[in-house]
Parts: structure tokens; C-alpha cells; sequence
């Protein structure tokens, strides 16, 4: 197998985003925009007339949306990954742009529930400055701490599969 390097992986994480970050945005407008519009309204439906009580109501209502808009995106995004890299292609539009794919230990393509640990094991990953994904540039087989955690590999697509007669030589690629 020829692991994904670093920046073939940074390459594909950037592209995801670009796909990705504009339909929550556009959800999180279209969301605020018909939750805001009902705001001021059922404010001063309720009969709350002084300013700084409806300024105070409206921004706790504009936070609790937020909260909800947050939530979504975050379901939308384990979705989009976990499905995506659990999928016949193994990879999200930006993993399939550059090339490379998902797969267990073995070169066989993961389930819905491991591709869901190895996306909520990015959240570790992050949280400790980034030092999780970092690892990818340095650790053998190229993995990042959420693909040790879930028990995965990134591979170029072109690499040897379980079933095929191929070398499985285990080499680097960026």
C-alpha cells in the first residue's frame, strides 16, 4: 500500500472545506434569517415593551439559534465524512480530488461506525493544537492520531487492494 502524505491529506481536508463550509453557511443564513424575522416579533407579541428587555430577549433567542445552527452543522459534518469514507469510493470529495481513500489496517474499506470514531477522534486531534493531525507527516504509516484511534489507513486510490495480486509493499507518497 502507499500511504497519503501530509500535504496530499492537508491538500484533500482544504477542498472538503471548500465544499463543505459554503452549504453551512448558506444553511446558517437561510436558518437565521427566518428565525430572526420571528424574533422581534414574538417579542413584542409577548408584550415587552422596553428596549433593553427585547435587546436582551432577542440576543438570548439569537444565541439559542446559533446554539441550534452549531449542532447541525456539526451532524451534517460527521455525516458528510462518516458516510462519504465509509462509502463504495472510500473517501470525501476532496480525499477522491486528490487520490487517496480510506481503509482499515488491512486496505479494506471501513464502516459507517468506524469512519464515525475516526471523525469524532479529529475533535482530539485538534484540540491538542493540531498535534493529532501533525502526526501524519512523521508517524510510519503516515497516520494521524484519529486514524490510529479508529484503527485506519490513508492510501493513494491506485493502491493495492486486499483481493488484488499486486505488491504490498508499504511506501510513502505525498
Amino acid at each position: 500500500m502507499v500511504y497519503a502524505g501530509f500535504w496530499k491529506r492537508f491538500a484533500a481536508a482544504w477542498i472538503d472545506c471548500l465544499v463543505t463550509v459554503p452549504i453551512w453557511m448558506i444553511f446558517g443564513h437561510i436558518y437565521a434569517d427566518l428565525y430572526l424575522d420571528e424574533f422581534v416579533t414574538s417579542v413584542l407579541a409577548e408584550g415587552v415593551t422596553d428596549p433593553d428587555s427585547i435587546t436582551e430577549e432577542v440576543n438570548y433567542r439569537y444565541g439559542v439559534g446559533q446554539v441550534y445552527v452549531m449542532l447541525i452543522s456539526l451532524a451534517g459534518a460527521w455525516i458528510y465524512y462518516s458516510v462519504f469514507e465509509s462509502s463504495k469510493k472510500q473517501g470525501t470529495l476532496g480525499k477522491l480530488a486528490v487520490g487517496i481513500k480510506v481503509t482499515d489496517l488491512n486496505g479494506n474499506r471501513i464502516g459507517f461506525g468506524r469512519a464515525s470514531g475516526r471523525y469524532f477522534g479529529k475533535y482530539i486531534s485538534a484540540t491538542i493544537i493540531g498535534i493529532g493531525y501533525l502526526m501524519a507527516a512523521f508517524t510510519k504509516r503516515k497516520q494521524g492520531l484519529h486514524d490510529l484511534m479508529a484503527g485506519c489507513l490513508v492510501v493513494r486510490q491506485d493502491a493495492a487492494t486486499p483481493d488484488s495480486n499486486e505488491s504490498r509493499e508499504d511506501r510513502t507518497a505525498d
